[in-house]
């Protein structure tokens, strides 16, 4: 093991506290899958953080332990779970109504759910206009409604013993917005706060309180929460970790398994459309033109930075690429997804590929929650500090550092996580260039 690269990570002791905004159908799936898994009813499929191995060392030393056996990860056991909703229902009626779990998997964890019971939320019915709820904060400026959400995540540390939290969005998709003047540095962050501004959303609230709180703060949704100057700032001034945004689970997760095949190949690409059809209260909130826009803006990102087209213009230069969604009610939670793949190849004859992935969004979302709020832990612990790209794998759109192109491709994400993880634990980073294997009978010859 190499001394040299080790950082050095505090034990993962005590309570872990895991705060989401937004106590929906992802985040009651992922709260009564830990609540199951504990028991030994369920297997956490999907997640990275509980099935997932890791090479160590040399190919030929065959060493692939488990993510969890050698990196300092939370156990189940030790979260305890907080939410804001808009409703009042608990967490037991909520995943009831979200329709995701089978009676028979909501039951024998009844009593965990029961408990969790939504905190008054920070809710703008300018930034989310198809839903409202009477389960909500009020105050006389929004300064105000982050002090109240300060006071939430200090109670909640006190009533449950928690010795570390984290905060992870889980609500709706806000409108689409740029950032302006007063997120562009902390000092005016605070000032708009306490003018009331309107380009304040509520997601950069609870990322400015969770933050304030010694908190770190995840993005799971498309908006502008924590990808500002004035929350990066924050994050650095506080030494705390921050990620985002919008959870890979459905359709984009699926574009970037298959464009960087296509890449690889140097397959070209004439156009890709994609739709989808949900039912879920995010598709009736995505049905909102603004609402939308964010999502779009996310989805759209994708293609251009893992196809490169500046560097491959006849293959990329000019491909048509299309998003829609469409709220569909009888489709529940059960999203499904139509991709036409327009290509070409050898001397440019056509051909086509045609994807249809009928998933479930919030099966699909609960393990990449889960991970997200281990790792985010194990980065507070490292004393790592501002925007966590590594943990890219798990976003649509990931946050990184201003100047730099956010690496959208599966793979290099993959082992972009790895070896960071490699290099916590002081493991030398594969680069799978294998020459050493084969240099002595090349030096033979």
């Amino acid at each position: 093991m190499n001394e040299k690269k080790r950082i050095e990570i505090d034990k993962p002791e005590g309570k872990l506290g895991i705060l989401i905004p937004g106590l929906g159908a992802v985040a009651t799936t992922f709260i009564a899958g830990v609540f199951l898994i504990r028991k030994g009813l369920g297997r956490p499929f999907g997640s990275l953080t509980q099935m997932g191995t890791i090479r160590l060392g040399r190919r030929d030393q065959k060493q692939f332990p488990l993510i969890k056996d050698v990196v300092p990860l939370a156990d189940l056991k030790d979260l305890v779970f907080g939410a804001w909703d808009i409703f009042e229902d608990n967490a037991y009626e909520v995943a009831k109504k979200a329709g995701v779990l089978s009676r028979d998997d909501i039951e024998p964890v009844k009593k965990e759910l029961e408990a969790i019971k939504p905190m008054k939320a920070v809710f703008d019915n300018e930034y989310v206009r198809k839903l409202d709820g009477p389960n909500k904060k009020k105050a006389r400026n929004k300064y105000e409604l982050a002090q109240m959400l300060m006071e939430d995540i200090e109670e909640f540390k006190k009533q449950n013993k928690v010795q570390r939290l984290v905060t992870i969005w889980c609500a709706s998709t806000e409108v689409y917005r740029k950032p302006t003047k007063v997120h562009s540095s902390l000092k005016k962050f605070e000032e708009g706060l306490k003018r009331n501004s309107r380009e304040i959303a509520p997601s950069q609230i609870y990322a400015y309180a969770s933050l304030m709180s010694g908190v770190p703060f995840i993005n799971g949704s498309p908006n502008m929460a924590c990808d500002i100057d004035a929350i990066v700032e924050l994050a650095l001034s506080k030494h705390l970790p921050i990620a985002g945004k919008d959870f890979k689970t459905g359709q984009t997760l699926m574009k970037t398994i298959l464009a960087p095949g296509l890449k690889a190949r140097l397959l070209g690409l004439d156009g890709w459309f994609s739709t989808n059809i949900l039912g879920n209260r995010d598709g009736e909130v995505l049905d909102d033109p603004g609402s939308f826009k964010s999502k779009e803006v996310s989805k759209l990102s994708v293609l251009d930075t893992i196809l490169q087209p500046d560097l491959y213009p006849e293959l990329y230069g000019d491909f048509t690429h299309k998003v829609r969604i469409e709220y569909y009610p009888p489709r529940g939670d059960n999203k499904e997804g139509w991709d036409n793949i327009d290509i070409f190849g050898w001397l440019g004859y056509p051909m086509q590929i045609k994807v249809n992935f009928l998933c479930r969004d919030s099966i699909l979302a609960a393990p990449v929650v889960l991970d997200l709020v281990l790792f985010m832990d194990l980065a507070q612990r490292a004393h790592m500090a501002g925007i966590q790209e590594w943990l890219s794998f798990y976003f649509k759109s990931p946050q990184v550092k201003k100047g730099l192109y956010p690496e959208h491709d599966l793979f290099i994400q993959q082992m972009k996580l790895k070896n960071t993880l490699r290099y916590m634990i002081g493991e030398d980073l594969i680069t799978h260039l294998g020459w050493d294997y084969y240099k002595a009978e090349y030096e033979r010859d």
